[in-house]
């Protein structure tokens, strides 16, 4: 389990390069078992094992001791297995219509990725700014809500209006 050496622990929360490598190749093994555990997709494991450990790079300062690591990477990792934007570039976790699900399935990966890419650069700043802090920041709703200095119910509602532009981007179009 999860249980890093003090020292490097606070040397990764410091930003020291070294301490970060080896916290990061450390938490590596535990990172991909729960992703195993918990994602429902096999194809989708390794994505939330590279996306945890960017989270645990940009974010180990936020944590407040070595003692609570685990649990925050834990919820990471829960967190990467749910959200959406993952859900579709796994392909079809998320779709309901099954022409969609076609569609994603056949396309590849990488097109995919490109694809909630533009999705992503196509919102408008003020829905785009909410879905990137919540969804790929894996900030909770009140630091989203704090950060934009706005209420959580107006995070709540950008949220939702970002996420279904998305989805409408990325719908294939009917022929």
């Amino acid at each position: 389990m999860i249980a890093p050496d003090r020292a490097v622990f606070a040397a990764a929360q410091a930003g020291e390069p070294v301490a970060l490598e080896r916290l990061l190749r450390e938490l590596q093994p535990d990172i991909r078992r729960y992703a195993r555990h918990q994602c429902h997709r096999s194809s989708a494991i390794e994505d939330v094992v590279q996306e945890a450990l960017i989270v645990v790079y940009r974010r180990v300062g936020n944590v407040r001791d070595a003692a609570a690591l685990a649990a925050w990477v834990f919820r990471v990792v829960a967190r990467l297995c749910m959200l959406p934007a993952l859900g579709v570039m796994r392909g079809t976790e998320e779709l309901t219509d099954r022409h969609e699900a076609e569609y994603f399935a056949r396309r590849p990966q990488d097109e995919l990725r490109i694809d909630l890419v533009r999705a992503l650069e196509s919102l408008p700043e003020i829905y785009r700014e909410v879905i990137l802090l919540r969804d790929m920041e894996q900030l909770t709703i009140t630091e989203v809500a704090t950060r934009l200095a706005v209420t959580r119910e107006a995070v709540k509602s950008r949220l939702h209006r970002a996420r279904a532009l998305v989805r409408e981007y990325l719908r294939p179009e009917v022929a």
